[in-house]
């Protein structure tokens, strides 16, 4: 039987709740300008209750990077966990509607609420985030079945769901079912903080259940604990089949065995760069998951990563493939 899916994700099912606000507002409600701080649940609900003409939108990283994929055209599943209420109902029929089959029922009766986060938008642009975990941070290995993680040509991890035992438990198991029915799984770093937390597992990860990992500069040089990044990369070539480092504005390196490919960044000032990860992730995947060559697959990632930045939002906008044709990419 053939995989049901080209790429299965999991990750963090938050929801985005944005609001405008002017900075004596921030000032008020004692918010960070600019900044994400994670809040507890009655803060949650208080900042919720403050926010006006209120918008919501499906977020969480890889839930972000499977949009630009089914974007994209491919067939695609994202493993999560929401609660059975207005936000949760929410995600699950948003993601449903762009493309994206979330696997997971939404949990009734007695957990905690879906993760969302508020975000402020100041009206000089800036985006004001408080994120409230939730229900989200619980996902285990019961809400992997076993069908959609052995029914994926390629696995898609979300660094950001170490932080519970259970989350790592729900990735060996993912990752194990993926890779014994013949599929490749891979992982985004995410965060140094992430890194710095779990440095031992992650660097078990990377070296012994990992076809593919997707790092920053930062994530990769507090992985390995040095501050030359060339000597992190090798040390990541020697753990894992497949290596990419994006660097800002900076070409993106990839490394595979012994082939290296440094793909050019065009600079630009972004409008929003929310998204931009996750995005180069989405053409990325895109090209590994239709087998093209390494530079053709960290191209594709640029120019996804590249869209993203020009709007509002973590999700394209524009017709993606069309961008590729015209870099004569397809």
């Amino acid at each position: 039987m053939s995989p049901s899916y080209k790429v299965a994700g999991i990750g963090n099912a938050i929801v985005d709740v944005l609001a405008h606000s002017d900075d004596s507002f921030l000032d008020i409600m004692g918010i960070g300008k600019g900044i994400m701080q994670l809040v507890e649940r009655e803060r949650a609900e208080i900042l919720y209750a403050a926010m006006n003409d209120r918008k919501q939108a499906p977020g969480g990283s890889v839930a972000n990077t499977l949009a630009g994929l089914g974007h994209l055209g491919l067939k695609t599943a994202f493993m999560g966990r929401v609660h059975d209420d207005a936000l949760g109902r929410y995600y699950a029929d948003a993601l449903a509607a762009g493309g994206t089959d979330f696997v997971n029922a939404p949990v009734p009766d007695g957990e905690l609420p879906t993760s969302r986060s508020m975000i402020f938008v100041s009206p000089d642009g800036e985006r004001s985030m408080n994120t409230y975990l939730g229900i989200s941070a619980e996902l285990g290995p019961d809400d992997v079945p076993d069908t959609v993680a052995s029914g994926a040509e390629t696995l898609f991890l979300e660094g950001y769901l170490f932080d519970k035992d259970k989350g790592k438990d729900a990735f060996l198991k993912a990752a194990q079912l993926c890779k014994a029915a013949g599929g490749q799984a891979g992982i985004a770093l995410s965060d140094p903080f992430c890194v710095d937390r779990h440095r031992d597992d992650f660097r078990r990860l990377v070296a012994e259940q990992m076809d593919y990992v997707i790092g920053n500069v930062h994530e990769w040089t507090s992985l390995y604990q040095t501050e030359d990044l060339e000597a992190a990369l090798a040390h990541a070539a020697a753990d894992c089949g497949l290596v990419v480092c994006t660097r800002s504005g900076d070409d993106v390196i990839l490394i595979r065995g012994e082939e290296r490919v440094e793909v050019p960044v065009h600079r630009v000032t972004p409008v929003d760069a929310t998204g931009a990860g996750d995005q180069f992730a989405a053409g990325f995947l895109y090209g590994l998951s239709t087998g093209r060559d390494l530079e053709t697959c960290g191209r594709m990632g640029v120019i996804c990563a590249g869209e993203v930045i020009g709007h509002m939002g973590p999700r394209p906008e524009t017709d993606t493939y069309d961008l590729f044709r015209q870099a004569g990419l397809v």
